[in-house]
Formats: structure tokens, sequence, C-alpha cells
């Protein structure tokens, strides 16, 4: 059986601080050139980094000053050292061979504004969309399909901007490419190259336009912001630009269906870990500052990230480390506060059987597929249909004339419908923080209890083993969290 996992990763060396910088860039030993982030004690970059980081053998490529994390490349092997001799550095850490692959199965005003624009649910491969069905969109969008002032990022692979079921919603000027750790918003550069991003988008906001389907929030404006590379590896310093670039421009929410860390499991009492832990935290919460709600992909890892014992997956681009792991060990972007988590259901409106969990990292729970424990009698056998790159590689492709049309399952198919329904709320209530949109989503949510254990006995942990245990009531659970969002329930508040 194929496990799901999407997440992103790094496997980056971060040295303790060191006082005094000595060496000049002459007499550094050279070797292959390598990405680092560098990490300041304060919330900002030195106004003479530059100059430092060139002292040191590097160059600096971007600088957040707004949470002191500075982005520099360099050939010198002693690089990280020398850059570190500056104390107020906190850390600096190469990001070469740190990814960790995309891995779906083959993934305060209350004005209204134009909230009021309706949408259907009637174009050619709507009916396929139980998913949709299981979470109220079609009766949601008899009230609105959202609002075209509102942006959703899809932090991912990028989106196909030529899609004619995205063309009509999607918003160039908000898009851009972090691959590399430097905005880049020539439309060529965010061109989805792998396919998941494409995938996610059209959950989102795919348009109510006759052809293909129907995305949650259909008259929404959806950016693609690039952090994942053609190979579905997502580095370090492209979600730290992505999430800057999310909140520098004031994007309403962004939908991140990956993990962002150098292991999948991010151990904050081992200070190499900590240290990377702080510089995507430093990123995500600018952005939350900035008005962006935060919705991710909680893990197809089949594991309760509440009480993780083990992580031996990553990273996944070498041999992966296996190492003894406790709650004191996050995710990211999942596990950072304020972040709305989603975990995976199938047709049966019970938890996917590879979908993560746990209380305190879980929100809410939206449909994801499942194949195996709640498969369907159509093609998709329970997975999700969606926008597609047309040629891309895809086990189960459904076309439409020109367009071309995927099914997937994992966590990251759950998140953009949350993501969704999000940008719905946001349309109905312009200027809402994302604290309010987050207590929405929770408020409105259908309650679930815990299903019978028995049902994941044969999927524990793809980590460590451990056997699949739902804690918790009706109220709130570690599977289901508040709930099942509902479309309908939340754009009636």
């Amino acid at each position: 059986m194929r496990r799901l996992p999407t997440r992103i990763g790094a496997l980056l060396t971060i040295g303790a601080l060191a006082a005094g910088l000595t060496a000049a860039p002459a007499a550094l030993a050279t070797g292959s050139t390598q990405t680092y982030l560098i990490l300041y004690q304060s919330r900002a970059v030195p106004s003479d980094a530059g100059t430092r980081i060139t002292a040191a053998g590097g160059t600096l490529v971007a600088s957040y000053d707004a949470i002191g994390v500075a982005v520099a490349r360099s050939s010198s092997d002693a690089f990280a050292t020398q850059v570190k001799a500056d104390s107020r550095v906190a850390a600096a850490a190469a990001t070469a061979k740190s990814g960790v692959r995309l891995k779906d199965d083959q993934v305060t005003d209350d004005s209204t504004g134009n909230a009021a624009i309706p949408a259907t649910d009637s174009d050619t491969l709507s009916g396929l969309q139980w998913d949709m069905r299981m979470i109220h969109t079609p009766e949601a969008h008899a009230i609105t399909g959202g609002d075209p002032s509102v942006v959703v990022g899809d932090i991912d692979t990028g989106l196909d901007y030529l899609h004619p079921d995205l063309a009509a919603n999607v918003d160039f000027a908000n898009s851009a490419s972090c691959v590399g750790g430097v905005a880049d918003s020539s439309p060529s550069a965010w061109m989805d190259d792998n396919g998941h991003g494409t995938h996610t988008a059209g959950t989102i906001a795919a348009a109510s336009n006759g052809i293909g389907i129907v995305g949650v929030a259909p008259n929404v404006k959806i950016a693609g912001i690039k952090a994942g590379n053609a190979a579905g590896f997502f580095f370090p310093e492209a979600v730290i630009c992505a999430f800057m670039w999310a909140g520098s421009h004031h994007i309403d929410v962004t939908n991140n269906s990956y993990f962002a860390d150098p292991w999948l499991f991010n151990c904050k009492n081992d200070a190499e870990q900590r240290a990377i832990y702080s510089a995507e935290q430093r990123a995500i919460q600018y952005a939350q500052q900035q008005g962006v709600l935060v919705v991710s992909a909680e893990g197809n890892q089949s594991d309760d990230l509440a009480h993780p014992t083990q992580d031996a997956t990553s990273p996944d681009d070498t041999t992966p480390v296996v190492r003894d792991i406790t709650n004191a060990c996050a995710v990211v972007p999942v596990e950072v506060p304020g972040v709305v988590g989603v975990t995976a259901e199938g047709s049966l409106a019970f938890k996917s059987f590879y979908s993560s969990y746990g209380v305190g990292s879980v929100d809410v729970i939206a449909p994801g597929g499942d194949s195996i424990l709640q498969p369907t009698t159509d093609s998709g056998r329970g997975r999700i249909l969606s926008t597609y790159p047309a040629g891309f590689p895809c086990a189960r492709p459904v076309t439409d004339g020109a367009a071309t049309y995927c099914y997937l399952q994992g966590t990251s198919m759950a998140s953009p419908h949350v993501a969704g329904v999000a940008a719905l709320i946001a349309s109905q209530h312009p200027n809402l923080p994302p604290a309010a949109i987050t207590a929405l989503l929770r408020s409105t949510a259908d309650p679930k209890a815990c299903p019978d254990d028995a049902l994941y006995a044969p999927f524990p942990a793809v980590d460590g083993g451990a056997p699949q245990h739902c804690t918790g009531g009706t109220g709130y659970n570690s599977f289901n969290g508040h709930g099942q969002v509902n479309a309908l329930s939340a754009v009636e508040k």
C-alpha cells in the first residue's frame, strides 16, 4: 500500500554562537554554492548585514527586516562558521539537500460589499464532487460564491493560470515564485510545474463557468505563491519568502498543503531544530499580524501529533534518520499558534485512514478522500477531483474538452476546502481578523463523535507504528477537532 505523506522538510546544520568576525573571503575554502538562512537575535536585520555576509564569503540574496531573517548564498565551506562569528547572529544554516518531497496519491467590518454574488453548481463535472455536497457548498453558493475582492494565496507548487477553470480567477498581481528565497512575480516563474498546486487551487476557487468543477469559493481570486519546485521539494528559504509575500501583500487567506521543517518533526529542545522553527514561526506570525489567516494540512502519517513517538521519514531525499521524539517536537505550519489545522475525511464522513490528527493541532475536518476505508463507485474510488495541468502525470485523469482534472487524496486535499470556506467568511465579513474567522470556522462546524478505533487497526502510524486512537468528546476530539467544516452554516452567520 502506498503511503501519502505531503510535507516538506530540511536537513540544516546550525552551530553555536561565536564572538567576533575574523576571516576574509580570500582565505576561505570553496565548494558548491549553497543557500543559507541567517537568523538574527533581534527581529531585525542589521543595516550592515550585507557587508558582514560578503566578508564571510557570501552574497546577500534577501533580507526580511521585519522578522530578522536573511537569505544568503556562498560557495565557501566555512561560510556558516564565519557569519555566526557576528554576535548578533543566532544561527546560520545551509539548506542544501533539505526538502521533503510531496507524495500525494497519484495530492471588524460587517458590510457585505459585493459578497452576495451567488454561484451555481451545475458545471459538467459537478456530479462527481461528493466532497462539495458533504460540506454544503451548493447551498452556500445560493447565498454567495465569494467576493472577488477576497484573495486566497495558495502556497504550493504554483498554479496553471491557463487552466480554463482557473483563468478567470487568477490574481496575477499577488502571485509570485519564492523558489530560491526571492520573490519573482513573472508568471512564467510561478506557473505550476508539478501539478499539486493546480489541484489545491481548483478546490479553493475553480470558477462556476459551466465546465469542469466548482470550487468552494468560485468568485474569489486565487494567487499562486510558489514555494515548491518541480520535484515537489519545498526549501526553508522559499517557505519564509512565501509567508513574507503573503503578509506584505495582505492576502486574506493562505492554504498550506505541506510541511515546512528540516525534519518532519522539529524538536524545540534541540538547539539546531529550534532555530529553524523560530525562523519559520517568525515568518508565519508576520503574515498573521498583517491579517492573513493561515490554514494548514495536518499531514498523512496516521500519527497523533500531540503524542508522536518516532520520526523515521525525514530527511526523505537522502537516508532517513530514525529518532525517538516527544510532543516537544512540532510540525510547521500546522502546530504554529494561530494556524487552522485540518484533518481529512472520506465519503462516509469519518477520518481518512492516512490522516494525522491530534488534540491542539486540529481545528476542523474536511474532505480529503479515502480510497481504502471509504471508496466510492466512480473512477476516483473516493478521491477528490480537481483541476490539473494538461499533460502532467495523473493516475486517474478526467478531461472536459480542453480542460484536465485529476483525482487525488490526502490532507493536502482537505486543507483547501477549509481555506475556501474561510474565503467565503471573509467575503461576508470584510476585515474580520484571522482569529475571528477561525472562531466562525469552529463554531459553525458540525460536531462529530470519535469513530471506532478498530477501523484504524490496520493503519498504525507510519513512523513508530503506534495505533491510531481518537480522544475527546463530540464537541471536540483529536480526529475531528470541532467538527466537519460547513460552508452553509459559515455564510449564514
